[in-house]
C-alpha cells in the first residue's frame, strides 16, 4: 500500500527518532485545563522535559471516547473560557520558541464544524498546527475534513481499535498520514492498562499492512509500561496520567507544571536507547 507523505513535522520526528534508535514519547494535555496561562506554561514546559510529540485535545461538552480524567479536563478548560481561537492561539505562541516539536490537535468534530470547517483548517495551519486525531469522523467521512485537512498541509491520524480486522485496516489506513494510532485496550482513555502481550502481536499485523509509524495509547501510566510498549512501538502516547497530576494540583501555578514536566522526565527516561555493546 502506497504511504502519503506530506512532508511535516511529524514525519521529520518520527524519521530522526528511526536514526536515533528509539520510540518517541506522545504527551496528551487538554488545552486550557486549568486554565490558560498555566495549560500554555505546561505546553511549553512538555519538549524540555522529553516528549517528542504532543497531543493538544480540543475541550468538548461531550467526549464520549474520553474516560473521567480527561472528561474532567474538558469540563475545567470550558469552565475557565477555553475556545478554539484560544487553542490555536496557543499553538502560534507555542511555536515563537519551538519550530520543531509536532503538535497534534485531538478531539471531535463538532467544534471544527461550528468554527467552520474550512477557517478552521486555514487558521491551524498559519498556527503551526501539524496533524488533527478527530475520533469521531469515520474513513467513510474523509471528504468531510481529510482530505481537506490534507490539501491543507496537516496529517490526518486516524485510530485503529482492537477489533480493527484485516478486513476493515486498508480502509482505516486508506488516507491516514504522519502517524497510525494504536488504542491499546476496547473502552474509554485511562480507565485500563494495556497488555504488552497483546498489543505487540496487534501492532506486527498492523505493519504487515502500512509503513507508517505506530503509536499506542490509552492506558498507559507508568515508566515500566512505556519501556515495554518502546521494544513493539514507534510511539507511546500518555495522556490521562499527565491530565490527573494537574487535576492533583489544581491551583498550585508553577508547581503544576514542575509535576507535569517531573511525570514527562520519568516516562522520557524510560525511552533511552539501548546502549551499544561491543562485541
Amino acid at each position: 500500500m502506497s504511504e502519503i507523505a506530506l512532508d511535516t513535522r511529524i514525519e521529520h520526528r518520527f524519521a530522526r527518532l528511526g536514526v536515533e534508535g528509539r520510540a518517541g514519547l506522545v504527551a496528551f494535555i487538554t488545552a486550557g485545563d486549568p486554565d490558560l496561562e498555566t495549560s500554555q506554561a505546561i505546553l511549553e514546559a512538555l519538549p524540555k522535559a522529553g516528549a517528542d510529540l504532543i497531543e493538544l485535545g480540543m475541550p468538548f461538552s461531550d467526549p464520549m471516547a474520553d474516560g473521567p480524567a480527561i472528561q474532567a479536563s474538558s469540563q475545567r478548560a470550558l469552565a475557565a473560557g477555553q475556545t478554539m481561537k484560544k487553542t490555536l492561539a496557543m499553538v502560534a505562541k507555542f511555536r515563537k520558541s519551538d519550530a520543531e516539536t509536532p503538535i497534534v490537535l485531538m478531539g471531535y468534530y463538532n467544534p471544527i464544524y461550528v468554527y467552520p470547517g474550512d477557517a478552521f483548517l486555514a487558521d491551524a495551519q498559519a498556527a503551526g498546527v501539524d496533524g488533527l486525531i478527530i475520533v469521531d469522523l469515520p474513513p467513510e467521512a474523509d471528504d468531510e475534513l481529510c482530505l481537506p485537512a490534507m490539501q491543507a498541509g496537516l496529517n490526518f491520524i486516524r485510530l485503529a481499535t482492537p477489533t480493527t480486522d484485516d478486513k476493515r485496516l486498508p480502509r482505516v489506513l486508506e488516507n491516514t498520514s504522519g502517524f497510525l494510532y494504536y488504542v491499546s485496550i476496547a473502552g474509554i482513555t485511562g480507565t485500563k492498562a494495556p497488555d504488552v502481550s497483546q498489543v505487540g502481536p496487534q501492532i506486527a499485523r498492523i505493519k504487515k499492512q502500512t509503513s507508517l509509524p505506530v503509536a499506542v495509547g490509552f492506558g498507559v501510566k507508568e515508566p515500566q509500561q512505556v519501556e515495554a510498549l518502546a521494544r513493539v512501538a514507534d510511539g507511546i502516547v500518555v495522556g490521562s496520567a499527565l491530565v490527573r497530576v494537574i487535576e492533583d494540583n489544581l491551583g498550585s501555578g508553577e508547581e503544576t507544571v514542575a509535576r507535569v514536566s517531573d511525570l514527562v522526565r520519568a516516562l522520557a527516561g524510560a525511552l533511552a536507547p539501548e546502549p551499544v555493546t561491543a562485541k
